[in-house]
């Protein structure tokens, strides 16, 4: 099943790139459909969607469902966070597991006023203290999003997932652009750091969609194991943007902007 492990934990991984001038916003709902390959084989799709928030309520959703031969994989994973400016709030993260072997659920709840985590991972509950640079593996992507937009150069991120705080550091390869079966992107490559270079995972980010990723790839002792690429995207409000903390909406460039494979 490691398959299936690698290709949730890479999709959760967040994403960065350098600072520019966007033409969509993070925050903006939006929806994003993935192919997810092993290697040259097609194992099946996953989709991140972004509703218009219910006031300062968000809900950040993923679904995957993947399949190798008699393997099986279904994931639903959701996160509901608030913002201060452009500071996400963690509040809720929710991640139902299905498939060959056994089913889990991992459940956390940020208790802000007592500055604490409850956690649960299958069937162990732990309690962890919180600090405002820990993230749930999801909507930690937003949250990436947007620092870079806003020029920041730190690519440090705590997460709590699988009952443990892990942290992570990202640092910004080259400009490239990207020719994928849903379009040609103009991009920023990064790369996860590791201690060694046995495993290496690199992003593309698109500026122009607000560093939406355009494709993922991961190789293990250099062979690719995991490709995820961009099929199609939808942006359905106007683009935002920051004054002095408050958000105010700017020109979209172009209304609902798609993209979509080619026949």
């Amino acid at each position: 099943m490691s398959i299936f492990k690698s290709a949730f934990m890479i999709s959760s991984l967040c994403a960065v790139a350098l600072t520019a001038q966007a033409d969509e916003y993070p925050l903006t709902p939006h929806t994003a459909e993935y192919q997810v390959n092993y290697g040259s084989i097609e194992l099946g799709k996953a989709r991140y969607q972004l509703p218009a928030p219910q006031g300062n309520l968000y809900q950040y959703r993923f679904d995957s469902d993947v399949s190798l031969l008699m393997l099986w994989d279904k994931r639903t994973v959701t996160s509901t966070f608030s913002r201060e400016g452009e500071q996400l709030i963690p509040m809720r993260y929710n991640h139902n597991r299905s498939g060959t072997g056994s089913d889990y659920q991992e459940q956390s709840a940020y208790v802000l006023d007592q500055e604490l985590v409850h956690s649960r991972y299958k069937d162990e509950r732990a309690k962890f203290p919180y600090t405002t640079d820990l993230f749930d593996p999801l909507m930690v992507q937003l949250q990436f999003r947007l620092d870079i937009m806003k020029g920041s150069d730190k690519l440090h991120y705590k997460m709590l997932k699988s009952g443990e705080i892990d942290e992570y550091d990202f640092k910004v390869v080259s400009k490239e652009r990207m020719v994928i079966s849903s379009g040609t992107y103009e991009t920023v490559k990064i790369e996860v750091v590791r201690d060694n270079d046995k495993r290496q995972t690199f992003f593309w980010m698109s500026p122009e969609l607000g560093y939406l990723p355009v494709r993922l790839t991961h190789f293990e002792k250099g062979s690719k194991q995991l490709d995820i690429t961009l099929l199609n995207y939808h942006y359905s409000a106007p683009a935002m943007a920051q004054n002095n903390g408050q958000a105010t909406e700017q020109p979209k460039v172009s209304a609902d902007k798609q993209a979509q494979i080619q026949p």
